[in-house]
Order: structure tokens, then C-alpha cells, then sequence
């Protein structure tokens, strides 16, 4: 009697999904690696439930990645283990912050096994009188908004967990008409790429492509060689060979009404002035190393979403990149606020973004020696990856249990050592940053300089009477 062996089905990797899983490198792991810190003891039994109920409710979360001569596909695992997945992890001596800040770091430079679906979550027993649960999820399943609505997903908004129930979206911005218009050309553009690189199709032949080109095919053009000719970013401490170990450290939480005060008093966005408190840190920290910063700039990859919010919770990745100018040779806080935001305003008004995302699903199509030599040519003109998740402004639970606070911190790519990640949660902005371990051993060296940085704004907003009284400002 012969049996007949069932064969699991595999489903195509997205050539852009593949970029991302082709980049990774001892160096640098292409891990989007998170960290949530509750008010009590969450259970292992209820967090197990939780996630085998919701975070399981998207199949591909139980499929790996197969590589073979045919392509690269997602492929249901056979073998699929809750219990490898989700695991119970304690902290040594007094378990405080500082020991979960190692034990996360020792994580995120541990690569996740590669026969298995690449994610984990290590929840941590007895810490600072609850829990913490650290998150490990390949970049290859998602970027990061589509993974904020699935971790979201996976939360209530009181203790009493229930499917029926469904978060609101009122709180991630919709970049409105510009994103949907976009979408239209993202789509455009990926087509002409995989029919130009992928069946080798006669431009003159195709209408639908000629059209393309001939309409907006000189504004690609444009944002295109304008990306090839930008100059490395210059060696600092802050670059150099990298090692295999990463740090992460991440501030004490500031108020989210102060910042908005302050994006009034200099017409400002939030995303600009935490991005010009961080370039305040990074001076200060190059110049305790000894760096010489008058008149440097260094840039910063800053992901920008693609996507309409609709398809928020559709995995994959959809994000482009644009470059960031950030002053650290600029002395004063205000003119370091005011030069990023002329940046941030050109950006907005660019292509940039979707010319990367192009080139990064074009990228997906090389072979892998020619993908290195191209990832590496584009991580050599940014110094760190910088990123901006606006969360929801309400408390939320997972497994009954209260968040009290929550980071992540996406992956550096080819040779940037650097990341540093915002995300803005009940009333509060949170401020993490992941580093080489040989660049900077010292994190909280940085860390510490973010929030003095923040109240320099502040104080001067205040004392120059820009509109701004005291009492519409809690005190940072």
C-alpha cells in the first residue's frame, strides 16, 4: 500500500521581501526587534493564547523562507513549534534596567534560526514589578507599520481581552491623497522594472510603459541620479568597521504635549523636532569623543510609508527611504530645528522615497553578489537609520495586562552601525537607540543627551515669549 505525501504549498517572495532577507549579514541582522514593558506579571499561559489566537491569525507567521535554484518562497512549516517561538527568560541580579537593556542587546545581535519561521517573543519574569516581552520579527515579513497594526492586534483597550474587540485608527496620520497617489505610481513603476529587468520587454513595444516614461519618467530620472550623486557620508565616530554585536539603551519618556508645544512655537512638526534633538545628542556625544563637528552634516535614512492605512495590516514591506540632513556641526538648537525642517519640507515634495523603493525591489532581482555591492554602495551615503512611529494615545493591554512602555528598533543596513527609533504611546514619547557595539560602546551616552536637547528647545520657546505661557507646558 503506497502513501501519497502531501505537499505544502509555497507562495512567492516579493522581490522588495527579498531584498530585505538577502541583506542580512553577521554585522547587521535584518531583525525588527521590539520591546513592551508591563505594569504586572503577564502569564505565559495568556500571552501563549494571545498570540496563538491573533498574532497566528496572520498565516504567514507560521510559514519560513525556502531558497532554492526556482526562486525564494514562504512555506508552511511542518515542524511549527509555539513553544520554540515564545519563550520564558529571566534577568540576573537585581533584573533592573539596565540588565534588561543587555539582555535585549545580547538578542538583537542573535540571528534567529533559519529553518524555522523567523520570529520569536522572550517573555521576562520579574521586572521592575511586572514584565517585559521582547519582540524578534525578520524584516522580510513586514516593515514596520504593517508590524506596529499586528502587535497592535494582539492588544485591548481595558484587561478584559476579547476578539470581538477592535482598536480604532484614528491614531495613525494618513499622509491622505499624497500616499494613494503614490500607491498609482509605486505600481506603475514596479511593473516597468520587472518587465524592463525580468522579460527583457521592448519599451517601444509596450504603450502602457512608454506612457510611464514619458510622463513621469524624467522626474525618476531626476530623483534618481540626484540619489546616485550624493557623496559618502563622512567617517566619524560614528562610522567604521563594524563588529557583531549590537547595544541598545532607550531615555525616560518625555510628554507628547511638550513637543506639540514647541512644533507650535517654531511651525515645526513633531517628527522635526525629535529629529533635531537627536542630531543635538549626536554633536554633543561626537564632540566628548573628540570628533571635530563645525559645519559636518551626516545623514540619516528615515523610512517613509507608502502605503494607504486600508492595507495597513497586509505584510510585506511597502516603505521607501529618503535621506536626511542632519547639522551636527550647528551649535544652536534652534537653527539645528530649522534646517531640518527646510530638509524634511524638499523631502515631502520629492520622489525620493519611491525611486528607493524601487531600487530596492530592483535590487531583489540581482544576483546576490551584485546585491551586496549595491546595498553596501547605498548605506555608504547615510550615517544611522532613523525612524518615527506616531502609536496610539491610550493605554493598552496585552493579556489583561496594562504596557506601560514600549521601543523598537529596525535593523542597520550594509555598513551604518546606527539606528534610532521614536514611537509616541499614551501621551508620551519614547526615544531608543541601537548601535555597533565597537562604534558605540556607550549608548546611554547618547541616550542621556536626547531629553537635555528637548528642554533646550523648550526653555527657549518659553523665554523668548513666542506665544508659548508656561502653564500650556508640562515641565519636561
Amino acid at each position: 500500500m503506497s502513501t501519497v505525501r502531501k505537499t505544502r504549498k509555497k507562495v512567492p517572495m516579493t522581490k522588495v521581501d527579498q531584498a530585505w532577507l538577502h541583506m542580512e549579514k553577521p554585522t547587521n541582522l535584518m531583525m525588527i526587534t521590539g520591546v513592551m514593558m508591563f505594569e504586572k506579571p503577564v502569564d505565559i499561559v495568556k500571552l501563549k493564547k494571545v498570540i496563538k489566537d491573533r498574532f497566528m491569525a496572520y498565516p504567514r507567521f507560521r510559514q519560513k523562507v525556502v531558497v532554492n535554484t526556482t526562486g525564494t518562497f514562504w512555506q508552511d512549516d511542518a515542524d511549527f513549534d509555539l513553544d520554540w517561538h515564545v519563550r520564558l527568560s529571566a534577568l540576573p541580579g537585581k533584573a533592573d534596567k539596565p540588565a534588561l537593556e543587555r539582555f535585549v542587546s545580547l538578542l538583537a545581535s542573535t540571528p534567529l534560526d533559519q529553518t524555522k519561521p523567523l520570529w520569536q517573543f522572550h517573555l521576562v519574569d520579574k521586572f521592575d514589578g511586572g514584565s517585559a516581552l521582547i519582540m524578534r520579527i525578520h524584516h522580510c515579513y513586514a516593515d514596520g507599520i504593517a508590524l506596529v497594526q499586528v502587535l497592535l492586534s494582539m492588544t485591548d483597550s481595558d484587561d478584559k481581552p476579547s476578539k470581538a474587540k477592535t482598536l480604532g485608527k484614528t491614531w495613525l496620520k494618513d499622509d491622505g491623497q499624497a500616499v494613494n497617489e503614490r500607491m498609482g505610481a509605486i505600481g506603475r513603476y514596479m511593473k516597468m522594472g520587472e518587465d524592463l529587468l525580468g522579460k527583457g520587454v521592448d519599451l517601444y513595444r509596450d504603450p502602457s510603459i512608454a506612457s510611464v516614461v514619458a510622463k513621469e519618467g524624467a522626474d525618476i530620472a531626476r530623483e534618481l541620479a540626484f540619489a546616485l550623486s550624493l557623496s559618502d557620508d563622512p567617517e566619524t565616530v560614528l562610522r567604521g568597521r563594524l563588529g557583531v554585536r549590537k547595544r541598545v539603551a532607550w531615555a525616560p519618556p518625555i510628554p507628547l504635549e511638550d513637543v506639540k508645544a514647541i512644533s507650535r512655537v517654531f511651525d515645526a512638526t513633531v517628527n522635526d523636532i525629535l529629529m533635531a534633538c537627536m542630531a543635538g545628542a549626536l554633536r554633543s556625544y561626537m564632540i566628548d569623543r573628540g570628533e571635530v563637528v563645525d559645519g559636518l552634516t551626516i545623514r540619516a535614512t528615515v523610512p517613509v510609508n507608502l502605503r494607504p492605512l486600508e492595507h495597513a495590516k497586509k505584510l510585506g514591506n511597502h516603505f521607501g527611504l529618503v535621506f536626511l540632513d542632519l547639522p551636527v556641526g550647528e551649535p544652536h538648537p534652534v537653527q539645528r530645528l530649522l534646517r531640518v525642517t527646510e530638509c524634511m519640507t524638499q523631502l515631502k515634495q520629492s520622489r525620493q522615497a519611491i525611486v528607493a523603493f524601487g531600487l530596492l525591489a530592483t535590487i531583489g532581482m540581482l544576483p546576490p553578489a551584485v546585491q551586496q555591492l549595491a546595498l553596501e554602495l547605498f548605506s555608504r551615503k547615510a550615517t544611522t537609520v532613523a525612524t518615527n512611529v506616531p502609536g496610539p494615545q491610550m493605554p493598552l493591554y496585552m493579556a489583561g495586562v496594562k504596557i506601560k512602555e514600549q521601543m523598537f528598533w529596525v535593523p542597520q543596513t550594509g555598513s551604518i552601525g546606527l539606528g534610532v527609533s521614536i514611537l509616541s504611546y499614551n501621551g508620551n514619547v519614547h526615544f531608543g537607540l541601537i548601535a555597533d557595539a565597537k562604534l558605540i560602546p556607550d549608548p546611554d551616552a547618547v541616550i542621556k543627551r536626547f531629553i537635555p536637547e528637548f528642554e533646550k528647545l523648550l526653555y527657549i520657546a518659553l523665554m523668548e515669549d513666542w506665544g508659548v505661557k508656561p502653564e500650556q507646558s508640562a515641565q519636561a
